[in-house]
């Protein structure tokens, strides 16, 4: 199994190769000067220059799990990253976008990071509280936790649109795993996608006009690796969702924001059994 680190360009509608590599990356973030994606992969962090793609290793201190929810802070100063020892310990932490010390910001766990708000302050990630999925919030120094959201149902993907007012995230307390929003203090949940696909992970767009996300083929349980999937895009007020291309992937694909600064594109990673 080898992995292709790709771009895909809204304008054109076309994707192409940055870096084929036979370590297993996920979740490429893009940094704020538009020069670079962030990656994990193995346990660890890489940052992959556009311009000379190679992975390169980010000091991540004494994280040697990372999983694949991590970004990067508005300002592109810090790297927030998941770690997770054993199943059900994922912890956050912060650290300098250069690699450094890590700083601990979550005390219960599990917590999976997945959006930051626009102006740097709160951290939004999925958590499993009271034996329930659902959607909290803290400050990015640390401290008091706030559930926004949860219940018997899953509750994943949370995001930021650029303004700050909405939350997306993807749940299926409307009967099967859709998109939804909600406002950035947990009111006002909103259905935004219905039909047959298994939708995950909705990300907005910086200049707030679309939402992509991936879509699993009916009846798929939770979020696996190693399916023919699809990258769709839907408008950020709602509407019909557009298809911009298949794949095979799935987890790692896009889980956490990977939109170019400019809006124009998005990065993904598509997997392959072997190379041709």
């Amino acid at each position: 199994m080898f992995a292709s680190v790709e771009i895909f360009n809204l304008e054109n509608g076309e994707s192409h190769v940055v870096l084929e590599t036979d370590t297993h990356v996920e979740a490429p973030n893009w940094t704020s000067d538009g020069k670079a994606l962030i990656l994990n992969g193995d346990g660890r962090l890489y940052r992959l220059e556009l311009d000379a793609p190679a992975l390169q290793l980010i000091d991540t201190g004494d994280l040697k799990r990372l999983n694949n929810d991590h970004g990067i802070s508005p300002d592109g100063q810090t790297i927030v990253v998941s770690d997770s020892p054993r199943r059900g310990t994922s912890l956050i932490y912060t650290l300098p976008v250069e690699g450094g010390t890590p700083k601990r910001v979550t005390e219960n766990a599990p917590s999976w990071w997945h959006g930051w708000s626009p102006d740097g302050a709160v951290l939004a990630y999925t958590c499993v509280r009271n034996k329930q999925f659902g959607i909290a919030v803290c400050p990015v120094k640390g401290g008091k936790e706030t559930v926004l959201i949860s219940g018997p149902h899953h509750y994943d993907g949370p995001d930021y649109t650029p303004d700050g007012a909405w939350i997306w995230f993807n749940s299926d307390r409307g009967g099967c795993m859709d998109l939804w929003r909600m406002r950035a203090d947990g009111s006002n949940p909103e259905q935004m996608t219905q039909g047959e696909s298994v939708d995950w992970f909705p990300h907005p767009s910086p200049d707030g006009k679309h939402v992509c996300y991936l879509a699993y083929p009916a009846e798929t349980t939770g979020h696996p690796f190693g399916r023919d999937v699809e990258l769709r895009l839907i408008q950020s007020a709602g509407g019909t969702p557009r298809t911009l291309l298949g794949l095979f992937g799935g987890q790692g694909t896009i889980n956490v924001p990977s939109w170019a600064p400019d809006s124009r594109s998005f990065a993904f990673v598509r997997y392959f059994a072997r190379r041709s």
